[in-house]
């Protein structure tokens, strides 16, 4: 019966979770070439960026309903259905961050003050770890939840370290940032668009941690 209950689990949710995933490390590539490009000046790829971004979010949002639609009913499941959907929901949400960034920065077309754009920079360049490692995190809970390896959950568990740690990273960027903007820019439109900016990016890595934290509460014993 276990066995039976494990496949129904792996060829169902968690491949699907683990394309989901994927589907999260591909946007970042593009999140981070668009941001890039945008801060830049003369950026002519910004909206086809952009809309691959937005393809991607599609894609993503059909390979997460098909997961919600075929959740194994009237079984036990290796882990509990509302934490694998709450950690589906927050990796998700990661996607949703990414695309609503590039749409405020594209509120403003001209390029980001040559004043802070290092900085704003280097606040982008310092959330696309936590969310390229989603994937890898879900690659190794299908691993762990087949095999219940506690090699693989120590694994787990340092990786979900290693994505806590970008995380107050970006938190502690973001903080700077904010300080900077109000000392050096002069207009007031432009400080509140790129203090909303820069929340929006921060929360991209905030959403990441709290995908990983779900991770754990799914390997706790």
């Amino acid at each position: 019966m276990r066995l039976l209950i494990n496949s129904l689990f792996l060829t169902s949710p968690f491949e699907n979770l683990q394309k989901h995933a994927d589907k999260v490390r591909e946007c970042a590539r593009l999140f981070k070439e668009a941001a890039v490009c945008h801060i830049g000046e003369d950026c002519q790829e910004f909206e086809m960026l952009t809309e691959k971004v937005s393809q991607l979010e599609h894609e993503a949002d059909e390979i997460k309903r098909n997961i919600r639609s075929h959740l194994p009913r009237g079984v036990l499941m290796p882990v509990d259905k509302f934490q694998f959907q709450s950690y589906l929901r927050e990796q998700d949400k990661v996607l949703d961050q990414v695309e609503e960034a590039l749409f405020w920065l594209s509120f403003r077309p001209r390029s980001i003050p040559a004043e802070v754009s290092e900085d704003i920079h280097k606040l982008i360049e310092s959330v696309i770890p936590p969310i390229e490692l989603l994937s890898d995190l879900v690659a190794l809970a299908t691993k762990y939840f087949r095999h219940r390896s506690l090699e693989t959950r120590n694994q787990i568990k340092s990786l979900i370290r290693e994505i806590r740690v970008y995380e107050g990273k970006a938190d502690d960027i973001e903080r700077e940032l904010k300080f900077r903007f109000f000392s050096v820019l002069k207009d007031p439109m432009e400080v509140f668009h790129l203090v909303r900016l820069v929340e929006i990016v921060g929360d991209i890595a905030d959403h990441a941690q709290n995908a990983s934290d779900r991770m754990r509460a799914m390997i706790a014993r």
